[in-house]
């Protein structure tokens, strides 16, 4: 089959590309820079370099396509998260716009979209709100597109931002904490669910979330201690206002800054889970052990 990736090759594209491509289908991949070009051909694959916010360009790259790929994320809306004006969300919003006409136009019937946890929510998810909009955006295209939406949690590389923290403080800090057990997903979990849905039958719209794990904040703490040889590391509690200072105060934009408080609370509270516990899927292959020794190598180049 002819598919059609969005996203480039990064931590879900690279693998994902590799895996499609060892079985036997040609893969366009949709990349925002041209110096990726040669890596992308490198692992077998078309690169189509342009922008989301380009609908033309995706029209003319989703033409002859069997499968759509799609997938939204802050970076496509192509500015740094210090960038105080940026509204991440409209424009987010907007690629979503571009897709759906993308796909009425060049005539694609299949699609998957990777959305995330929390877009079955109007309000409360904090910026993840944008993967909302756009679920809701692709289920106005004609009833003969058949879409697949693909919920992933929380993803354990997320887990990166943590070492600023570690390193300057001694502790993980956030809003919200404890040892109440959430989901995390391995981005290598997430390819394999997207390359198994590439071969399974499209019908209609359906929906399934991803998850590699469940465990809490004091148990992952724990887990990362022990991976860079700090056992007592701590996961730390502040308020939200606290945080949200400590945010601005280093320039994040504040769109993007509350949108994170509102989400990591909604992670504390609960409700950020509330559809994926009445979705529970099977769990992926990667727990945090695993990417514990990624963790522990990035932790020690940035000594």
């Amino acid at each position: 089959m002819n598919i059609v990736l969005t996203g480039s090759i990064g931590n879900i594209g690279k693998p994902l590309t590799q895996t499609l491509i060892q079985h036997g289908h040609t893969v366009i991949v949709i990349s925002s820079h041209a110096e990726r070009q040669p890596a992308i051909e490198a692992l077998g694959a078309q690169a189509a370099i342009g922008s989301m916010q380009d609908a033309s360009f995706l029209v003319k790259t989703f033409q002859g396509a069997d499968i759509v790929y799609l997938m939204e994320t802050l970076d496509a809306a192509g500015g740094d998260t210090s960038e105080k004006e940026i509204d991440f969300i409209g424009i987010i919003s907007q690629i979503g716009r571009n897709y759906k006409e993308a796909i009425e136009q060049s005539g694609v019937k299949k699609v998957i979209h990777l959305s995330s946890i929390g877009a079955h929510m109007d309000k409360g998810n904090g910026f993840l709100v944008f993967h909302h909009h756009v679920e809701n955006i692709l289920k106005q295209l004609p009833a003969e597109v058949s879409i697949k939406t693909l919920r992933p949690v929380g993803f354990y590389t997320n887990m990166f931002s943590f070492i600023s923290t570690i390193k300057n403080k001694g502790t993980i800090i956030s809003n919200y904490g404890g040892d109440q057990k959430e989901p995390w997903v391995s981005p290598l979990d997430i390819a394999a669910v997207i390359a198994e849905e590439v071969e399974l039958p499209f019908e209609g719209r359906t929906m399934r979330y991803i998850a590699s794990e469940e465990i809490s904040p004091d148990e992952i703490a724990g887990v990362l201690g022990k991976a860079i040889g700090k056992p007592d590391l701590q996961w730390k509690v502040i308020s939200d206002e606290q945080l949200l200072n400590s945010w601005l105060s280093v320039g994040f934009n504040p769109q993007i800054a509350r949108g994170f408080i509102e989400m990591q609370a909604s992670q504390g509270s609960g409700k950020l889970y509330e559809d994926y516990y009445r979705n529970r899927p099977v769990l992926g292959k990667v727990k945090l052990t695993e990417f514990a020794e990624n963790f522990a190598a990035i932790y020690q180049q940035e000594d």
